[in-house]
């Protein structure tokens, strides 16, 4: 079985990019690529224009979705240890480590095990791991996966913050609201294959179809707008959600909303990045 194929595209530093996909699309198997830990068969990974070799390698941060700790080893220690294989001196290593742990909200389980954390703070230390050396690449899996929103937030400061550090931010995550929030820009992968790549914003409006949410005052139980390309997605009591063809005026459906009711509200707009992921890898 063939896990990608032409599964190609690339991000900037200072730029984070959302690695999209379903479950089984590929995007761990590139991503472990990225590392070395799967061998492609055929094509390339480069980094700033040169294959990518064990020397690149201790320049990215690498937070996998699986965990991958000691669990009975400090947590302190941990990360010096971690600091130290990338290259660091053992005094930066120690100081870095403190200053995630600082900054990540655990300044006081430094001397902890890894086992005895909760699993959102075992996730925070994962990401001390990756992000220690100032790694010109960050690559995260699935990272935002079982955070609390406190935890959530922190996690996106974080990604911020390395972009507009420098570095070169991908992650992927099947919370696409939080994609939308941090990220520039997205690669989706569908079936091994890059099925779009590009620019967030300009991904949205170039989608087939248009969201249309609509607020009713005394419209009838079941009024649809009978506009050949308009399709319901959600009703909830007088809200309606459409999605419409790009080349439907809206004009047509708000005059019909305006003579079965009274029209509260009315937006139009390209998709949200969920619904394009949707459009793109409905299967």
């Amino acid at each position: 079985m063939q896990a990608l194929d032409d599964c190609s595209f690339s991000v900037a530093r200072g730029r984070t990019l959302g690695f999209l996909g379903p479950n089984g699309a590929g995007k761990t198997t590139a991503m472990r690529a990225i590392f070395g830990l799967v061998e492609p068969e055929a094509g390339e990974l480069s980094w700033d224009g040169r294959p990518i070799g064990p020397e690149e390698r201790l320049r990215f941060g690498y937070m996998p979705e699986e965990r991958g700790l000691y669990p009975r080893m400090p947590v302190a220690d941990q990360l010096e240890y971690f600091g130290r294989l990338h290259g660091m001196r053992a005094g930066a290593a120690r100081a870095a480590a403190s200053a995630w742990l600082e900054r990540l909200g655990l300044g006081g389980r430094a001397r902890a095990r890894v086992e005895e954390l909760s699993h959102g703070n075992q996730q925070r230390v994962q990401l001390a791991a990756a992000l220690l050396h100032e790694p010109e690449l960050l690559v995260l899996d699935e990272p935002f996966a079982g955070l609390d929103p406190i935890a959530v937030r922190t996690l996106a400061e974080v990604l911020r913050a390395e972009a507009a550090r420098g570095a070169a931010v991908v992650f992927s995550s099947h919370q696409l609201d939080l994609v939308e929030d941090i990220c520039e820009e997205v690669a989706i992968v569908d079936h091994g294959r890059i099925v779009a790549t590009g620019d967030v914003g300009a991904l949205r409006r170039r989608s087939r179809r248009r969201r249309i949410e609509l607020e009713l005052d005394g419209a009838p139980a079941a009024w649809l707008p009978g506009v050949p390309g308009v399709e319901l997605v959600e009703r909830r009591d007088g809200d309606l959600r459409l999605v419409a063809d790009r080349d439907v005026d809206p004009e047509r459906v708000l005059q019909e909303a305006e003579r079965a009711a009274r029209v509260v509200a009315f937006s139009y707009a390209p998709p949200s990045l969920a619904e394009l992921f949707l459009e793109l890898v409905d299967r």
